[in-house]
């Protein structure tokens, strides 16, 4: 969100908070005042004429005039005073709730944003640490390091446009981007990936020819953090000497892309809660998760008209179905 529209957010608060204090004391100040002229009128009595000779009462009373008793109408102005105030202070209170809703919805988004900027370069970087040591061995061997520094310039720009997407997207200034071409962006995410399953011990497969000529409604940056976070996710929950594959079909209407793991399966009481943020299943042994993986993914497929789901799960492995609308 910009900066103009956040001003304009906090100027429509204000005016919000103030027409609520304003009708807010209107309404117990009206109340107020009709309650005592109610109980004065109640309480009080005609006065009746007095003789000017004598000092005594004589003649009818006088229908103009009445007689109100302090001691009986003091407790009730004190009583409407006190509840005038406690009134207004809830008012007082309520409107402070209002007037820093803006504030508490920005600091709420702010670390959203953080968390999940951390969470979607945590892959590439340390994809690039472990390039770099990679890199690193090689150069004491004497070694051809053309491919190597060609792969770290790959994982910079990944980070890169990892950041402008997610800083375009929180800005609202992102723009329609040309549909993705799904076997670019599989094939990305398994070179982002490889050195963490290098690393890890295990196998990454793509299907040969999957996804060939099939296009999506994202853009592509957005297509390769999705599938990047979802091999990352089957790379940790794989043993060692395992397998990762990711393939793509087409059914008609979208592209269902799929990554299987090796792991020991998921529970059927957290087939759901694996998708909320900050979920965490059992640790791997290798690097922390958060819990925001899985999630990210599910908003950024809902957010695209697509789903993303536990299609099938067993003591062999999982196997995970992002579904994606076909773009033409």
């Amino acid at each position: 969100m910009s900066d103009e529209a956040d001003r304009r957010r906090v100027r429509r608060a204000a005016v919000h908070v103030g027409l609520l204090v304003g009708a807010a004391s209107a309404v117990v100040v009206t109340a107020g005042v009709a309650l005592l002229v109610a109980v004065l009128l109640l309480s009080a009595r005609p006065e009746l004429h007095h003789n000017g000779e004598g000092g005594g009462r004589s003649g009818p009373p006088d229908g103009d005039r009445i007689v109100v008793d302090v001691d009986r109408i003091l407790p009730w102005v004190v009583a409407l005073g006190l509840a005038g105030v406690a009134l207004l202070a809830l008012v007082a209170w309520f409107a402070a709730r209002r007037a820093v809703a803006p504030l508490a919805g920005a600091l709420r988004l702010q670390r959203r944003f953080v968390a999940d900027a951390s969470h979607e370069i945590r892959t590439p970087l340390t994809a690039l640490t472990s390039r770099t040591q990679i890199l690193e061995r090689r150069y004491r061997r004497g070694e051809d390091l053309t491919d190597t520094l060609a792969a770290l310039r790959a994982d910079a720009s990944v980070m890169d446009a990892v950041l402008t997407d997610m800083l375009l997207t929180a800005e609202g200034t992102a723009t329609d981007a040309e549909p993705a071409v799904v076997d670019a962006a599989l094939t990305a995410a398994a070179a982002t990936v490889a050195p963490l399953a290098e690393e890890a011990g295990v196998r990454v497969r793509v299907g040969q020819g999957d996804g060939a000529g099939l296009r999506v409604r994202l853009p592509r940056v957005t297509l390769d953090r999705l599938c990047v976070a979802l091999l990352d996710n089957a790379v940790q929950h794989t043993p060692g000497g395992g397998e990762v594959a990711l393939s793509a079909r087409s059914d008609g209407r979208g592209v269902a892309i799929r990554v299987r793991d090796g792991g020991s399966g998921i529970a059927d009481a957290d087939r759901e809660r694996i998708f909320e943020r900050f979920a965490r299943g059992p640790e791997s042994g290798r690097r922390r998760g958060f819990g925001l993986g899985l999630a990210l993914v599910r908003e950024a497929a809902e957010a695209a008209g697509g789903r993303i789901e536990i299609e099938r799960t067993s003591a062999a492995g999982t196997t995970m179905l992002l579904w994606l609308p076909q773009a033409a």
